[in-house]
């Protein structure tokens, strides 16, 4: 049981380390920029989610790793979503969350972690996300 136990965290760390290379590989970044990829992914993770329902969150994140599941759970609060955020809104939130100055500023990076993140999850589901989302914040989803 142990061993099965540190299998699917061992393999939750592998597909994590995949995001967040995505990430890096998006951007050209060595590994030795894990902080910003990191960055770029909560900040990214915690306003989609605050933008869905109860329902809609828990949906999205049955499909992702046990990891990134902690990540986008921290701190969360069902009873205040969903938070009204318009595409103007959404990023300026990644550029309050996400304080490195980057190429393409706030909207390449949730491009790059959203693009990441819909290689991690079903197509069904990522258009369940992107249809929960209001017509100005869609076309900034991939």
């Amino acid at each position: 049981m142990a061993e099965q136990l540190m299998s699917a965290f061992e393999s939750s760390v592998d597909k994590t380390n995949l995001i967040l290379k995505d990430i890096e590989d998006a951007y050209g970044w060595p590994r030795t920029r894990r902080n910003q990829s990191y960055a770029a992914l909560r900040t990214v993770l915690h306003l989609l989610r605050d933008r869905m329902t109860v329902q809609e969150c828990a949906e999205f994140s049955a499909q992702l790793p046990v990891l990134v599941r902690g990540i986008y759970f921290d701190g969360w609060r069902p009873e205040d979503v969903p938070v009204k955020l318009n595409r103007d809104d959404f990023l300026y939130e990644v550029r309050q969350g996400f304080p490195y100055d980057v190429e393409g500023g706030p909207e390449r990076v949730a491009r790059v972690v959203l693009d990441a993140l819909r290689r991690h999850v079903t197509q069904g589901e990522w258009q369940d996300v992107k249809a929960g989302m209001p017509r100005d914040l869609q076309r900034l989803i991939p």
